[in-house]
C-alpha cells in the first residue's frame, strides 16, 4: 500500500498524558491544555477518563473537565469509560464519544482492570449497547499489541482476535497500543497484517509508546501500509503504572513533524502545538519528550 493523503491525530494527552502525574493537576489548567489543543488544529481530544478516583485520582474532576470545555465546532471530545457506571456518568456530562480498553495480554488484563481478556469483553457488551442507545459512538483499545511486560512476546492472532470481538461488538474503530513501547518496525506490520485480515485498515490507528525510541519508526511503518489514525500525546507525556519503566506515548509534535515531511495532511500547525507542549511541561514541571518542541523552543 501507499501513504495515506491525510492523517487524523486522537490527542491523549489531556487524559493518558496526565493520568499518572504524581501531584494533582488543577481542573483549570486541564480546560487551558484542551483549549491550546483545540486552537492548535487537532479535531480529536482525549478529554477524560469516567474511572474510579480511588484508582486513577488524577481523573477525579472528570466530570469538571466534561461540562467545562469551551467546545469547539468540528471537534470531537471523548472519554474513557471502562464500565457501565463510567458511561452513564460520562452521558449525564454531554460526551459525544467514548473508549473501552481491552487488552491482548492475559497477564495484563488481570493486573490492569482484575479480570480476563473474555471477562473484560463480556463488560463491555452492555457498554456498547448502552452507548448505541444513546447515539455515541465508541472506540476500543488493545493494549499490548506487541510485547507485554509480563509475558513477552504477544502473538498477531492473539491481538486479531481481540480486535475483531471489539469491531464486531460496535466499536467503530480500534487502536492498536503498544503498550511497553518494545515493537519494531517488522512487528508492528506483521501484527496490522493480521489484525487487518478481518477489520478494515480505515477503522485501525496506532498508538505507540516510546520507550526504545521506536515509535517513529513504527508508526513510518504503519503508515506504508495504510493507517491513517494515530493516538500521540503532547509532549509525550503519559506512561503506564503497570508497565514498569514504559516512558510514555510518542509526542504530538515528533508525528505532525514526520507526517509533514511525507507530504500528508493533518491540519494542525506545528508552531501551537509545540508552545502547546512547552508550556503544559513547565506548567506542571515535567520534562518535554519531544524532539521537536525542544529544538523549535531554541531557535
Amino acid at each position: 500500500m501507499s501513504f495515506p493523503s491525510s492523517v487524523r491525530l486522537v490527542e491523549v494527552g489531556p487524559r493518558d498524558g496526565l493520568q499518572n502525574e504524581p501531584e494533582p493537576i488543577d481542573t483549570a489548567t486541564k480546560l487551558a491544555l484542551i483549549d491550546r489543543l483545540g486552537d492548535a488544529g487537532i479535531r480529536h481530544i482525549e478529554a477524560a477518563s469516567f474511572v474510579s478516583p480511588k484508582w486513577v485520582p488524577q481523573m477525579a474532576d472528570h466530570r469538571e473537565v466534561m461540562t467545562g470545555l469551551s467546545r469547539r465546532s468540528g471537534v470531537t471530545y471523548s472519554a474513557l469509560t471502562p464500565n457501565l457506571k463510567g458511561l452513564e456518568a460520562a452521558l449525564e456530562c454531554g460526551v459525544e464519544e467514548v473508549a473501552v480498553f481491552g487488552a491482548a495480554s492475559e497477564n495484563f488484563s488481570q493486573k490492569n482492570i482484575n479480570c480476563s481478556v473474555a471477562e473484560s469483553l463480556a463488560r463491555f457488551a452492555p457498554v456498547l449497547e448502552r452507548a448505541k442507545q444513546a447515539n455515541v459512538r465508541v472506540r476500543g483499545y488493545v493494549s499490548c499489541v506487541l510485547g507485554c511486560p509480563y509475558e513477552g512476546e504477544i502473538a498477531p492472532s492473539k491481538v486479531a482476535e481481540v480486535s475483531k470481538a471489539l469491531f464486531e461488538m460496535g466499536c467503530y474503530e480500534i487502536s492498536l497500543g503498544d503498550t511497553i513501547g518494545t515493537g519494531t518496525p517488522l512487528k508492528a506490520k506483521r501484527m496490522l497484517e493480521a489484525v487487518a485480515a478481518d477489520i478494515p485498515i480505515t477503522k485501525l490507528a496506532a498508538h505507540f509508546h516510546d520507550t526504545y525510541g521506536q515509535a517513529l519508526a513504527n508508526l513510518y511503518a504503519v503508515l506504508e501500509e495504510g493507517v491513517a489514525v494515530i493516538d500521540s500525546s503532547v509532549a509525550g507525556l503519559g506512561g503506564c503504572p503497570y508497565a514498569k519503566g514504559a516512558s510514555g506515548n510518542v509526542a504530538s509534535e515528533d508525528v505532525v513533524y514526520l507526517i509533514n515531511g511525507l507530504g500528508i495532511e493533518s491540519g494542525i500547525d506545528l508552531d501551537k502545538l509545540a508552545a502547546t507542549g512547552h508550556w503544559i511541561t513547565q506548567t506542571i514541571g515535567r520534562p518535554n519528550r519531544s524532539k521537536v518542541s525542544v529544538a523549535l523552543s531554541k531557535k
